[in-house]
């Protein structure tokens, strides 16, 4: 037998700063950027109720953690459950299996952070939010911890949504939080655009987009997910979590597709490719570029393991035990 610890998402949903996820999410993908494996999602869709059961998982050796999410969404529970199993990357012994509810946005949130440090201008002062919910305050939270916002302006349907959002934020960042009334309005002088919804056409104009912009793209999880236009796909330096996710589920790259504008060789490289040096990402303050994001193992372990730690040292959680597969097949 050996221990692993149970935690809850209350237990840790106090252990980490945003910048403290962006911290450990870029080295993952650093590490996936040096060979590390990674693989994009499973998916099983159920007719009746219907839902949705996803896996995904990835090794990191040099934080010593592997494993990653199982969440199911939909069924008769109309909800989603994130459940995170976590392994000795050495071992490979059980070391934590953690509800993965509260760390959600904000592991999320760190892979776009990652990705904005990488892709966006350095200069980088205005930013737009389109969307409102628990991911699009993650991504806000994580970002502003990588370049110094003077402005932010953030746009959904929902007034009451968007000016709660702002309200929100307008007095924890040094920037100034705005809500406006239309995507349009976002975008105007915005250096740095996230979309963080659940659209199936686009919800911003290409026309909108500037040259020099940096785009991330938070509900690229489904081929009929399509946050961007396909024009600014084709136009832009554009850049997966995963390049394998981007031909499997990325609905913007796909219709990009689809439209005749870029075939598989749009892909310029994978984010961890550019966080570990291996490709140049952004070469020029007008090029237009744009990270991919549908959620992957790398950010999940990262993020898991950190809160494993940190819970560890101030004896949170409670202890489990797990048979070894050669006791439970020969009950010796």
């Amino acid at each position: 037998m050996t221990d692993a610890l149970f935690l809850t998402s209350a237990e840790v949903d106090d252990l980490a700063e945003p910048a403290d996820y962006v911290a450990v999410v870029r080295d993952a993908y650093r590490q996936i950027g040096e060979g590390a494996p990674a693989e994009p999602r499973t998916k099983l869709f159920n007719r009746e109720p219907p839902g949705m059961f996803t896996t995904y998982a990835a090794v990191l050796p040099e934080t010593g953690a592997m494993g990653g999410y199982s969440y199911s969404a939909g069924f008769g529970a109309g909800d989603a459950w994130f459940m995170t199993p976590l392994f000795d990357a050495e071992s490979g012994e059980p070391l934590a299996l953690l509800d993965g509810a509260s760390m959600n946005p904000f592991k999320t949130g760190a892979a776009g952070a990652t990705a904005v440090d990488a892709l966006a201008r350095a200069d980088a002062t205005e930013l737009a939010v389109i969307g409102s919910g628990a991911q699009a305050r993650g991504q806000l939270a994580t970002t502003a911890t990588v370049r110094e916002f003077e402005a932010v302006r953030v746009f959904s349907p929902t007034a009451e949504n968007r000016e709660a959002f702002a309200a929100a934020f307008d007095g924890r960042l040094d920037a100034d939080v705005s809500a406006v009334a239309s995507a349009s309005d976002a975008l105007a002088g915005a250096d740095v655009v996230i979309t963080a919804t659940t659209a199936s056409d686009p919800v911003i104009d290409d026309a909108d987009v500037e040259p020099g912009t940096h785009v991330t793209a938070m509900g690229q999880y489904h081929p009929e997910k399509n946050e961007l236009p396909p024009e600014l796909v084709a136009r832009a330096t554009y850049v997966p979590d995963l390049r394998a996710r981007a031909t499997q589920d990325a609905g913007s790259f796909l219709a990009a597709i689809e439209a005749g504008l870029v075939d598989e060789d749009h892909v310029a490289a994978e984010l961890g490719e550019i966080v570990a040096g291996g490709h140049p990402g952004r070469t020029g303050d007008d090029e237009v570029t744009v990270f991919d994001s549908g959620g992957t193992g790398i950010e999940t372990v990262a993020a898991a393991n950190m809160l494993y730690e940190r819970a560890s040292e101030e004896g949170r959680g409670e202890t489990i035990d797990f048979a070894p597969a050669s006791e439970a097949l020969t009950g010796e």
